[in-house]
Parts: C-alpha cells; sequence; structure tokens
C-alpha cells in the first residue's frame, strides 16, 4: 500500500518541475511514510510514497527492468506464484509488484489479466515513450488522471494534483447533486471539474501528454444463475474463502482484522483462526449513545469461541466533534458515508499494533446482503422499486433548487447490468458493484485507513470468491427474505456461536442523535459556510437542524454538516482548524 503520482507531458512542454513533483510527493506522505522514490525521463516522471509491507529490504521503487520502470500502490497477492511461473527471468527483488512489470514486458498492456490483489500501478516504457496506467477490476485501490498544462497528471488522490497546482478547486454540480442525494459520486467524473477516476479494471495508455487507448477487464462472473446443489456450492465456497483469506494475510508485517460481529468479518475471522498458529488480533468498534445498535458483546463471544485477541474502542461524541474536520478533511473523493467514522477510529487504533488488516467489505455485494434486493428481484407489478430510488433532500425542503440529473449515473450502471442474461438479483448485486462499492464502501475503507498508514485488505473482493459465489442460483443468496444465505449455512456448519440466522442489529452510527442535540449551535455554522450557502437557503438550514423529528431530518443535516467541512477543506483550500466548531467558525 503506497501512494503513487506522475507526470506525461507533451514533447513540446517544459521538463516535469521538480517542486510539483515534491508536492505530490508531500501530499501523499501519509499512504506512504516508509520511503520515497521518483524517476525522471524527458517528459515523464513517476513517483512514489513507501507503505513498506512485503520485501522490506529491496523492495523500494519505482522498479527497473530494461526499458521500463514501474511504481504500484497496492499488493499483487499471487506474486509467488506468478515468479513460479516465469522460470527464465532473473529477479532483482523479493516484491510483490515486480512480477508485474515482467509481465507488462512480456505482454503490454494485457499483462493485468494474470494479476490477483489490489493495485493502481503506472508503467513507463522509455523506448516507446508510453506509460501505462492501470487500476484493479473491483476498484480496491484508486487512481486519478487530469488533463493539465503541457500534457497529463496523475495521482493515488484528487488533493495531490489539487496542492500541487496542477488543477483548479472547482466543483462538479451534477457530481455534487449526487453526492448530496446518495452520498457517493458515479462513474469516470469526479466531484472536481477536470479530474477523472480510472474505472475498476481500466487501463490506460498514455502518450505525448494524452491518452491513446483504454480496455476495461471485469472479475464479475457473465451468464446467469448456474446448476449446482447445496452441498456442492458449501465445498467450493469453503476452499475458494480458505484460498483468498490465506492470499490475502501474505504480509512481511503484523497483521489483524476488522471484527463487527456481522456474517462477514465473522466468516474472515473464522477464517483466519484456521489458518493461523497463533492468536488472530481483531479490532471492534462501539458507541457511547443511548439506543446505538452495539455489537461489541456479540463480536467478543464470536471472539473468544476462535480464541483470539480481542481489542475494542468506544467512540462518544465527544471524540467525533474533535476529530471529524480530520476525518472529513481524509475523504478527498468525497463519500458522506457516516460510517467513515469508526473506520477512522479503528484504523487509528489498530496502527498501535499492526500495519495491514483485513476487512468485509464487499460481502454483501458478492452474496447478496442487502435489504434492497428483495424489492429489486420484483418487477414493478408486483410492488418492486429501483434501487437508490429516492434521493435524501426529496422530502428535505432546503436546497435552492430541487436536484434533476442525480440519478442517470444509477440509470446507466443499471442498464448496463441487466446485459448478459443476469437475473434481477445478480443484475442489482452488479449496479451496486458499479458506484456504490468502489466510490463509497472502498473508497471509505482506503481514505481512512491510508489516514494513519494502515493497509486494509479486503478477501470478498477476490475473484476466486466472485466465481465461486456469484452466479450461485438465486435462492442460494436470498431465500425466505434472508440474504447472504449460503455464507450464513457455511457459518452456521463451522462457527455457529456467531448465530448466523438470528436477527442483526445492523451497524449504524448515531450520528443523527448527537447531531440534534447540538442542533442549535451547529446549524448556523454549517449554514454560514460558503459551500452550504451557495447550494441550500440559510434559514432553511438553521431551522432543519433545529428541529430535527425524523431520521431523515438528521441524515440530511449530516450530509450538510459533511459537504460544509468538505468543500472547506477541499475547494477553499482551508486546513481543520481545530474540532468542529472551532473549524466552522474560522475564517
Amino acid at each position: 500500500m503506497c501512494g503513487i503520482a506522475g507526470l506525461i507531458l507533451s514533447s513540446g512542454a517544459p521538463p516535469p518541475d521538480p517542486a510539483t513533483l515534491s508536492k505530490l510527493i508531500d501530499t501523499l506522505h501519509h499512504r506512504g511514510p516508509d520511503g520515497t522514490g521518483h524517476a525522471v525521463v524527458g517528459r515523464v516522471a513517476l513517483v512514489h510514497n513507501r507503505l513498506s509491507i512485503i520485501d522490506l529490504v529491496t523492495g523500494d521503487q519505482p522498479l527497473f527492468a530494461g526499458p521500463a520502470t514501474l511504481v504500484c500502490n497496492g499488493e499483487i497477492y499471487n506474486y509467488r506464484e506468478l515468479r513460479v511461473a516465469m522460470p527464465a527471468v532473473s529477479f532483482a527483488t523479493n516484491s510483490d509488484c515486480e512480477p508485474p512489470l515482467h509481465l507488462w514486458l512480456r505482454e503490454g498492456a494485457d499483462y493485468a489479466q494474470h494479476l490477483r490483489g489490489m493495485y493502481a500501478i503506472a508503467i513507463h516504457e522509455r523506448m516507446q515513450r508510453t506509460v501505462t496506467l492501470t487500476r484493479d477490476p473491483f476498484g480496491i485501490k484508486p487512481l486519478y488522471i487530469a488533463q493539465v498544462s503541457g500534457g497529463l497528471a496523475f495521482a493515488s488522490e484528487p488533493q495531490a494534483l489539487l496542492e500541487a497546482g496542477l488543477v483548479a478547486r472547482k466543483v462538479r454540480p451534477a457530481a455534487r447533486e449526487e453526492l448530496l442525494q446518495l452520498q457517493f459520486t458515479t462513474g469516470t467524473d469526479t466531484i472536481f471539474e477536470g479530474i477523472q477516476r480510472l474505472l475498476p479494471g481500466e487501463t490506460l495508455t498514455c502518450a505525448d501528454g494524452h491518452v491513446l487507448d483504454r480496455r476495461r477487464v471485469s472479475h464479475i462472473p457473465e451468464g446467469g444463475p448456474e446448476n449446482i446443489d447445496e452441498d456442492a456450492a458449501l465445498e467450493r465456497l469453503d476452499r475458494a474463502l480458505e484460498e483468498s483469506v490465506d492470499l490475502h494475510q501474505r504480509s512481511d508485517v503484523p497483521y489483524g482484522m476488522f471484527l463487527s460481529g456481522g456474517i462477514d468479518s465473522s466468516t474472515l475471522l473464522a477464517l483466519m483462526a484456521r489458518l493461523n498458529s497463533q492468536p488472530v488480533l481483531a479490532f471492534t468498534a462501539g458507541f457511547d449513545a443511548p439506543g446505538a445498535a452495539d455489537e461489541r458483546e456479540h463480536a467478543a463471544t464470536v471472539a473468544k469461541a476462535l480464541g483470539a485477541k480481542h481489542e475494542t474502542i468506544e467512540v462518544d461524541e465527544r471524540m467525533v466533534w474533535q476529530h471529524l474536520p480530520e476525518i472529513v478533511a481524509c475523504m478527498d473523493d468525497p463519500a458522506a458515508d457516516y460510517a467513515i467514522i469508526p473506520t477512522w477510529f479503528l484504523a487509528r487504533r489498530a496502527r498501535q499494533d499492526v500495519k495491514v488488516v483485513l476487512s468485509g467489505e464487499g460481502g454483501d455485494e458478492i452474496f447478496a446482503g442487502y435489504p434492497r434486493y428483495q424489492s429489486a428481484m420484483k418487477p414493478w407489478w408486483r410492488g418492486g422499486r429501483a434501487m437508490w430510488a429516492r434521493g435524501s433532500f426529496d422530502r428535505v425542503d432546503v436546497l435552492r433548487s430541487h436536484p434533476s440529473t442525480w440519478r442517470s449515473g444509477i440509470a446507466a450502471a443499471e442498464a448496463e447490468a441487466a446485459d448478459g442474461g443476469r437475473s434481477r438479483l445478480a443484475a442489482a448485486q452488479v449496479t451496486d458493484m458499479t458506484d456504490w462499492l468502489p466510490h463509497d464502501l472502498l473508497l471509505k475503507l482506503d481514505r481512512c485507513m491510508m489516514a494513519h498508514a494502515v493497509e486494509g485488505r479486503t478477501p470478498f473482493l477476490d475473484p476466486g470468491v466472485a466465481n465461486a459465489a456469484f452466479r450461485l442460483p438465486d435462492a442460494m443468496k436470498l431465500r425466505d427474505g434472508v440474504g447472504k444465505w449460503i455464507l450464513r449455512k457455511w457459518l452456521e456448519k463451522h462457527l455457529p456461536v456467531a448465530r448466523p440466522f438470528a436477527p442483526k442489529q445492523g451497524f449504524t452510527v448515531p450520528v443523527g442523535e448527537w447531531i440534534k442535540g447540538q442542533g442549535s449551535r451547529l446549524g448556523p455554522l454549517v449554514a454560514a459556510q460558503p459551500g452550504v450557502a451557495e447550494i441550500a437557503d440559510p434559514d432553511k438550514v438553521r431551522l432543519l437542524f433545529s428541529n430535527i423529528r425524523r431520521w431523515r431530518h438528521g441524515f440530511a443535516c449530516w450530509k450538510l454538516l459533511f459537504y460544509a467541512l468538505w468543500h472547506r477543506r477541499h475547494i477553499l483550500g482551508l486546513p481543520p482548524a481545530g474540532d468542529v466548531f472551532e473549524t466552522l467558525a474560522a475564517r
């Protein structure tokens, strides 16, 4: 896990500016505090900040082989197998990132089809003067690109491009609508004018300051539901899950896992306990708030049954108000998901003991765990409803103009997901895996973990697991109103103490109640922020914060608070100035 960036300038442009490269490195320091490296050849520059995980001695980057240079953010889990498959290659390091460089020399832009991992990679070929940019097919690791003066720039985070002065700080209104209504943004274009994402699975070939070619691969299996019985499905699933967790544990530094007590994290802990001779270190967060769902007790029961070393943290209101400006500041590509709060605090605690954490993101998408899938499976005439059909501000009247195009990106994802003979359920899963997963859940995990230089790994997002589970019959995913049915059956067999079929509280953050308690104080501060005043009526904002009567009011207040802090940091360019109240009051 690292931070990468670079410039791909045209032949007529000045050479890369050393001051610009230094700014890129400095801005991404939190992603890789263990070392920096760079390579400048002609009009191409690559920079790298390293978080040392595998090959602590010889794994510094950039890596060089023949006419090619590589920088990578991520981990290639099958690097040992790739080395064995290339006996003629004389490897210079033990790094997991060196095999992709030799694969690229052998196969060109198609090299990534052999990789199993999470990655954002840049490879410069000096003779052809091309740069190949590649992102993993699930979108676990981020990569952004922008047309800038003289050519192209790329980076692991948009804020690096902004802080280096390569792109102006300007909001794209259509993406702002998505953020307010959905809590994340969709597609290639980010919320920043001029900055684009590489989509999951994309490979771009660039030269002379331009993108020459785009190609894309997917790890989502094609076709409709397969014919398989339950026993065979469970056996196959067990093999795939064990292999994936085994690969995701490859590390030269200590690792642990996040345990919520739910189906996904309990499954991961069961497999880690099976594969490790020493107790697994598990971290759980809970909330000090009346009525808040808190599964620390159940997580402790699961951890005890598996002999894990269990660490818990309690997140209270004081902690949130104190650190929320820092938390929002790390979400430069914004996702207004209140789960950023516990994720950030868990990462901060985990960093005291480990540098790698396994987490359960992707389980709901791969195994169909969301309640919204039940409605999406039904046709409209039977009461079915499209996912993401209603926006957060549809029934909260505070915005100056009602959002009108916010669902366009989701609609495009739905249309694409419906192709290929998929069932309604599988199409709904693919829709979520197109935008919700990479642009909310994985983005949240990446930014909150990297804010503390911790690597987050997601064993459910693995091609072996996807091949074993995604094309299972719908009834093995969703049965009698219960999602993730086959995964629950696996857990029932291997860890019955987890009570996989018992009703779950769910994992919620009591942010609405906290805002309600401070509404009269927060409302005027949020309403006065330039970013909020531009899009909402200040009087209505103040009234909303002081009169939270329903869940949707509290959620709308959370999004306005998030946007106020985000706009202040990433559009106005102002750093946090203390706690929430001090930061919003600062001028």
